[in-house]
């Protein structure tokens, strides 16, 4: 007698579902990202429509904030910003591009020398250069009154929205030269060498062939200086702040610390125009390098550029160079380390007169201030780990995975570029608010690590991303073959590989983790203090001393760890 299941009430047991721990991972990585990215923003978009503070239970929408910006005071910002701005732009972009050009293609002597020196200052923080220019070119600088005592009169004041330029300029003019230089080595010398042999001169071969296959390089790199020129807080703050020089970044500045009540509704409207004018920025940088491929002229064939003879003109650029090299950075930075070390900095009393160790002691004798370095050190070891693992998964999951939605995700990664550093650290200011959950993360370093991870995403999937791209995708198919899925694959071959660029991204987190400031200015809280808001708290005060001894403990840091991190270990620290 045959029994019918159905007819006995019984079923066929239902397959359990299994969960594909590849798609639990992408979706998780995903998530991660999309909080980090979107999680600032929200509270800056909300605060901005909200006549209160958005912890205000009877706070109601409104857009009179973006009315109250319709200011003279606020036209004043705009006008000293935009002046600022195209100011330092340019003379960071004549300097950079000339740097490249002389170093990458010239007969120049000491071409080695000048490409590392003129690297050196991405490596430091805004601020410690402000108070370098401050330390020897300021009003009561040692340079101004050795040259004033020469000459009679004050040689130049940088007190003003056109010395804050060129102080911008100079310090951001390595920056320039670093986009360029490879477009400027890596050139096809067959075009040079045609225009050469029917008469050009070399200017003309310059000026009509070099120069505009650099084109590509030169708008990316004049593009960049302009937003950071944009959302630079440090040299606008150091050298407009005593005189009542409002920039954008320190209207929002003196808007939050300088008012007895925070106008919160305000900071928020400002900051969202700041971003829109950043984000409109970006677009048009993207739009421009749209048609960059038709300036390739480096194909399979090895060749290498022929250097442009100077003549008589050798040791004139030299010496043009060298005096930049000197003034824009070796005075800068050795006068902080000089000024630490004395009671004063003066041309008229010998410094051997002026000698104490009291500033290193004052900062070795409190807790706080030894906790800024500390912290600063561990928010660079911890936060550029956890970044580069992070960083190293979302590059995974954009590139090498079937994931529906890694473009997106990708281009998650690479939009905080558009996100100035100011803006991030409201935006989880107000995040604090917004979401009571995070409230635990108040007086941590945690919190600045979770901001600082998101402010340099970019920075670190583009030293992942290339070298992931160069891993030819058989190794991938070879493994899914012998049945390895995405992460059994990832975990075992591709992360094996990526041990170098992974090295590389932990050296780029580390050492811009180790110079930001302008994120934690909005965040710090006693326990969470570091080195760049410790040093903005000691100049406000007046004690420049103490400023002096915690940059120039900075500069030293820096200075061990990139040459480990290039000599010791190899890696390529050029973000």
């Amino acid at each position: 007698m045959t029994i019918h299941t159905e007819t006995a009430g019984l079923r066929p047991a239902a397959a359990v579902p299994q969960i594909d721990r590849n798609i639990l991972i992408q979706w998780g990585i995903t998530a991660i990202t999309a909080l980090l990215v979107v999680l600032p923003l929200l509270p800056v978009f909300y605060q901005a429509f909200l006549d209160r503070p958005l912890y205000d239970a009877a706070a109601d929408f409104t857009l009179a904030n973006f009315g109250r910006l319709l200011t003279p005071e606020f036209g004043a910002v705009i006008g000293n910003t935009a002046w600022f701005a195209v100011g330092a732009t340019i003379i960071a972009q004549l300097l950079g591009i000339i740097g490249a050009i002389l170093v990458g293609r010239t007969d120049l002597p000491g071409r080695t020398f000048f490409g590392e020196m003129l690297l050196w200052p991405l490596f430091i923080s805004h601020l410690v250069m402000a108070f370098g220019w401050f330390t020897m070119y300021g009003p009561s600088g040692y340079v101004t009154l050795l040259v004033q005592n020469i000459v009679g009169v004050m040689p130049w004041d940088l007190y003003t929205v056109t010395g804050m330029a060129v102080v911008a300029g100079v310090a951001q003019a390595p920056l320039a030269y670093l986009y360029c230089i490879a477009s400027a080595s890596a050139a096809d010398p067959n075009l040079e060498d045609a225009a050469r042999s029917a008469g050009a001169s070399p200017w003309t071969v310059l000026r009509r062939i070099t120069l505009p296959l650099m084109r590509p390089a030169i708008i990316y790199g004049t593009i960049m200086n302009f937003v950071i020129a944009i959302e630079m807080l440090s040299i606008p703050l150091v050298f407009g702040g005593p005189v009542q020089i409002d920039l954008f970044t320190t209207y929002l500045y003196h808007q939050v610390f300088m008012n007895a009540t925070p106008d919160y509704p305000l900071v928020a409207a400002a900051s969202f125009f700041l971003l829109v004018i950043v984000l409109l920025l970006m677009m048009l940088q993207g739009r421009l390098m749209r048609n960059a491929g038709r300036f390739v002229t480096v194909g399979g064939k090895a060749s290498r550029p022929r250097r442009f003879p100077l003549g008589r003109w050798r040791w004139v650029a030299f010496a043009g160079l060298l005096f930049y090299v000197v003034f824009g950075i070796v005075i800068v930075l050795g006068g902080l380390a000089v000024r630490s070390v004395t009671v004063l900095l003066t041309p008229l009393m010998p410094i051997w007169d002026l000698f104490t160790w009291a500033n290193y002691e004052m900062i070795a004798g409190y807790e706080v201030y030894v906790r800024s370095i500390r912290n600063t050190i561990l928010i660079s070891v911890i936060g550029g780990a956890l970044g580069t693992l992070l960083i190293t998964f979302i590059a995974l999951v954009a590139t090498r995975s079937e994931f529906p939605f890694k473009r997106q995700l990708e281009y998650l990664a690479i939009s905080p570029r558009a996100i100035p550093g100011i803006i991030a650290g409201i935006g989880i200011f107000y995040a604090m608010s917004l979401f009571p959950p995070l409230g635990w993360l108040r007086n941590t370093i945690w919190l600045l690590i979770i901001a600082y991870i998101m402010r340099y995403l970019p920075t670190g999937f583009g030293a992942v991303a290339p070298a992931l791209s160069q891993i030819s995708a058989d190794l991938d198919r070879s493994a899914r073959t012998v049945g390895a899925d995405w992460w059994r694959t990832s975990r075992s071959i591709l992360l094996s590989l990526l041990k170098p660029a992974m090295f590389s991204c932990f050296a780029l987190l580390f050492i811009h983790f180790l110079k930001e400031y302008v994120t934690a200015v909005f965040l710090f809280a006693p326990g969470s203090e570091v080195i760049g808001t410790t040093m903005l708290q000691f100049w406000i005060q007046g004690d420049n001393g103490p400023v002096s001894a915690l940059a120039t403990i900075q500069i030293l840091i820096t200075v061990v760890f990139v040459y480990v991190a290039r000599k010791a270990l190899g890696v390529r620290i050029y973000g």
